[in-house]
């Protein structure tokens, strides 16, 4: 599973590199809370864990990495989407797609965490 991390998580970094060179060009910046958020969870978050899973595989093959891994790539791009619509069209039922998404992404973080506190061991 760190390799699939790794991957999904160079696919987050690109969207949100490719944003933020959008809100560059285009002097709005009305977006960085979710350009923000697409690097830190999608990026720098998924390519952190998929690092732990692979260098340490008593922590990659189980209930709670898939878990982690399908509510947080659920959660993410269903909280981002919301966000954006939320911004730019003011939209209030995306507050609850938003909210949706978060919990989803909150609940990945947990199911990561105690992955790593029941499974990791040391050599």
């Amino acid at each position: 599973m760190g390799i699939t991390f790794l991957k999904i998580s160079v696919v987050y970094f690109a969207i949100g590199v490719i944003l933020g060179l959008y809100m560059s060009m285009a002097h709005d910046y009305s977006l960085k809370g979710v350009h923000v958020h697409i690097n830190l969870l999608g990026w720098a978050s998924f390519a952190l864990a998929g690092f732990v899973y692979h260098l340490f595989p008593t922590t990659s093959n189980n209930l709670y990495t898939k878990l982690h891994f399908w509510s947080g790539n659920i959660g993410l791009p269903l909280m981002m989407i919301a966000l954006t619509v939320l911004i730019l069209n003011g939209a209030e039922i995306a507050t609850v797609f938003t909210a949706i998404g978060g919990v989803l992404v909150v609940f990945s973080v947990v199911m990561f965490a105690i992955n790593v506190i029941l499974n990791l061991k040391a050599a």
